[in-house]
């Protein structure tokens, strides 16, 4: 039996066409070789997402698996031998939910060490106290399974990466470098119309076309105060020459041709847009209900929904199974550690690449999706009768993938919030939960039958 427990989750390893490259090969590589070296008993648990078999739309059935092998033989290899030393358990998430559905992934996994338990839920004993262990999709409503283990019982998610992620993948190999394999890392889904618009912008329009809208852009605002300039000057309450005829302005010679042409040409689409904007309005919103009458638009599904049912759920764990010192899922892509009293809740974040989308130094330019690694992994085990959880970051110099022109106008994102390295809990502690309306996250606490299903029984 282990007496040291290490979580990672969400690595999405496999995809079709580009979606199959994986950034962090040597890391993790090298993070495997570490386990081997632990002198406690060591159990590595990858709770959910670990393959991303909803990436694959040109195979099906356990040929996705076979697939993810086939690229990835290194990984694999590491795996046996890792496994020769320490336990290795996986339990499925949403991506790779077929590891639920099919038996012979058990045995297919075996053969490199891997143990699969094709649970929604496991339990571990540390100090006394239980580790609760998942990967939250059955608290997120487009991702929950209806009937687990059954292959044909899919959420809407399923087809959500399989129209667009999977395509994305295929397309990748046309694009103007291989920014398009990154929509896997783009959070919550929901912002991959901004972000295709703003790669489209920095990579794949024309040069010269992006010579000339850039200028507009940029004295987009002087166009504006221009403009209420010139109506404070008809109305007299300025000189008739402070705007329009200004010779500190006529004075920049050539310079003031281009900035007029400049202004005079945001003028016409600011024109153009105004008389557009009533028609569009409308047009939008009877296209909007008609999609709603024939059941096209999906209304109210919402992909990015914080954390705020997972946090309702780890409550909820807390408050039903008074041994359960620790809950641990994944799924969000977000790491961090809540404590409440002598109770923690963990979630064991990504190690894909994440996307964060900043405003740019210039107000009109479209903003741009930074990109950064936070390769993450939690120990827990105990300390006499206290258990302790630690969380270490894997130091990766994987490059911005960023162009010059980005690298020029993008504003350096926040850092992401502090997670302490080191947690002491006490399972026979108190339990100190925020009231309801105060769990951070989300507006609204998840729908009952959204949470857990399949729970194992724990002996309180």
């Amino acid at each position: 039996m282990a007496t040291e427990y290490v979580f990672i989750s969400d690595l999405h390893i496999g995809g079709d066409q580009q979606l199959t490259t994986l950034d962090f090969k040597d890391e993790l590589l090298s993070f495997l070789e570490g386990l081997e070296e632990r002198d406690s008993d060591v159990e590595l648990i990858i709770n959910g997402d670990a393959f991303g078999l909803w990436e694959y739309a040109e195979v099906t059935g356990t040929d996705k698996l076979e697939r993810v092998i086939e690229d990835h033989p290194q990984v694999f290899e590491q795996f046996r031998k890792t496994g020769e030393e320490i336990d290795i358990t996986l339990i499925p998430g949403n991506h790779d939910y077929d590891l639920a559905c099919y038996s012979s992934y058990v045995d297919r996994l075996a053969e490199y060490n891997v143990t699969l338990e094709p649970e929604i839920v496991i339990t571990r004993e540390v100090a006394g106290g239980t580790i609760w262990i998942e990967h939250g999709q059955q608290h997120d409503a487009n991702n929950r399974m209806p009937d687990w283990g059954n292959p044909a019982a899919l959420p809407v998610g399923y087809f959500v990466v399989q129209r667009i992620v999977a395509a994305a993948g295929q397309y990748s190999e046309h694009a103007r470098g291989n920014w398009l394999r990154d929509i896997q890392s783009v959070a919550p889904m929901e912002e991959i119309p901004r972000w295709l618009l703003s790669n489209y912008f920095y990579r794949e329009m024309s040069p010269l076309l992006r010579t000339i809208v850039i200028p507009l852009l940029l004295f987009f605002n002087i166009t504006l105060l221009y403009l209420f300039g010139t109506v404070l000057e008809a109305i007299g309450l300025l000189p008739a020459d402070f705007f329009t005829d200004n010779p500190l302005v006529q004075a920049l010679g050539v310079a003031d041709i281009v900035l007029e042409l400049i202004i005079a040409t945001n003028i016409v689409i600011i024109a153009v847009l105004l008389l557009l904007a009533i028609p569009f309005w409308l047009f939008r919103r009877d296209l909007r209900h008609t999609l709603e009458r024939f059941g096209v638009m999906l209304s109210g599904v919402r992909v990015g929904q914080g954390d705020r049912p997972f946090l309702n759920a780890a409550r909820d764990t807390f408050e039903s199974h008074s041994r359960v010192a620790v809950f641990v899922y994944g799924h969000t892509h977000r790491a961090s550690l809540t404590k409440w009293g002598d109770r923690a809740v963990v979630n064991t974040g990504t190690w894909l690449k994440k996307l964060q989308h900043v405003k740019t130094r210039f107000s009109r330019l479209p903003g741009i999706y930074y990109p950064s690694f936070r390769l993450n992994y939690f120990r827990i085990f105990s300390e006499g009768d206290r258990i302790v959880v630690e969380y270490e970051v894997i130091e990766t110099d994987q490059p911005r993938d960023l162009t010059w022109f980005q690298r020029l106008v993008a504003r350096r994102p926040p850092a992401p919030p502090a997670i302490p390295e080191r947690t002491v809990l006490d399972p026979d502690g108190e339990l100190e939960l925020p009231a309801s309306d105060e769990t951070p996250g989300s507006e609204s606490d998840p729908d009952p039958d959204l949470l857990r299903t399949n729970d194992p029984e724990i002996d309180d």
